[in-house]
């Protein structure tokens, strides 16, 4: 299932589920939130979003408006508030959520340079190893010999 919103204008600039896990994961547990609990986070908020940039606060419960904050508080989120003039004269606020797109594709880009980095360490590990450890039994057999 895959849930998108835009990043910017043109269809690569998605926002996917995954990406947006990366950068949750990355930036409010660096010492190990699990993909899932990532994951999971990321398809709730998106499903308010939608395909769209924003969304209005009111739609939000007390609990999803806690996540939010988080995710302010971690710089994946931010607000703006719209002012109106109502009929009767009374001012009347406005206030939304918007992705800091930006700040995802940091977390997302730094999420897989350090996957990358992490992959090339692993494939090292045996480099320390000497030559003839690799040869079996051959060194044995010329020692009877």
């Amino acid at each position: 299932m895959a849930y998108l919103t835009k990043l910017k204008k043109g269809p690569s600039d998605t926002l996917t589920v995954d990406d947006l896990a990366k950068a949750i994961k990355n930036s409010i547990d660096k010492s190990g939130m699990e993909t899932d609990a990532a994951k999971s986070m990321a398809k709730h908020v998106l499903n308010f979003f939608g395909y769209s940039d924003r969304i209005i606060d009111n739609v939000l419960e007390p609990e999803d408006r806690d996540a939010f904050y988080m995710l302010e508080d971690s710089g994946l989120l931010t607000t703006e508030r719209e002012e109106t003039t109502l009929y009767d004269g009374r001012e009347w606020r406005i206030h939304y959520w918007l992705f800091r797109k930006e700040k995802i594709k940091e977390l997302v880009e730094a999420a897989e340079e350090k996957e990358k980095m992490q992959a090339e360490e692993e494939g090292l590990i045996y480099s320390d190893i000497p030559d003839d450890i690799w040869n079996r039994g051959n060194s044995e057999e010329e020692e009877e010999e």
